[in-house]
């Protein structure tokens, strides 16, 4: 897609921002199929074009999370735009890869344009955190309990002692 700024002879190729981008972009259909994706689909994904294209957009998305994506989709079929959804696609080589989505949806021409940002990274440092805080809220208590056995321990010699 071409298109002149009105402000100067600037003339605008809208495909290389769709194929340069990093970030996921894609036209799906009411049927649930892409309709159009950039070259960052298939290089995140691993699979062909055309494999994406042959296939439900359903059949990549990781299976525990199918039916909160397809109620979600739903929505969005109903005119409610979609913001920061994530979910989770299963690549050819079954990595799974973790995605944040911003889906609009056109009613009139039964499309969803959406754009997916990878967030594989953010989740994996989010998951050692929360291993980190596990394990320090273990370390603590262990703290604590024995903080309150030396404690007990130590009270009966010193109030023997305090009643010598």
């Amino acid at each position: 897609m071409t298109t002149k700024n009105p402000n100067s002879n600037q003339i605008y190729h809208f495909d290389n921002f769709f194929n340069i981008s990093a970030d996921l972009i894609c036209i799906a259909g009411f049927d649930g199929y892409f309709k159009r994706i950039n070259p960052a689909v298939s290089k995140l994904l691993g699979y062909t074009d055309e494999e994406l294209y042959a296939k439900p957009i359903a059949s990549f998305v990781y299976p525990p999370d199918l039916k909160i994506t397809i109620e979600t989709r739903e929505q969005v079929y109903k005119n409610k735009p979609l913001l920061n959804f994530e979910n989770r696609y299963l690549t050819k080589s079954g990595a799974i890869v973790w995605l944040s989505w911003t889906s609009m949806p056109m009613i009139d021409e039964k499309l969803v344009y959406a754009i997916a940002k990878n967030i594989t990274h953010l989740k994996r440092i989010e998951e050692e955190r929360n291993l980190l805080l596990a394990n320090l809220t273990k370390i603590n208590k262990d703290l604590k309990h024995i903080t309150y056995t030396t404690s007990h321990d130590l009270k009966s010699p010193v109030n023997n002692l305090l009643t010598v």
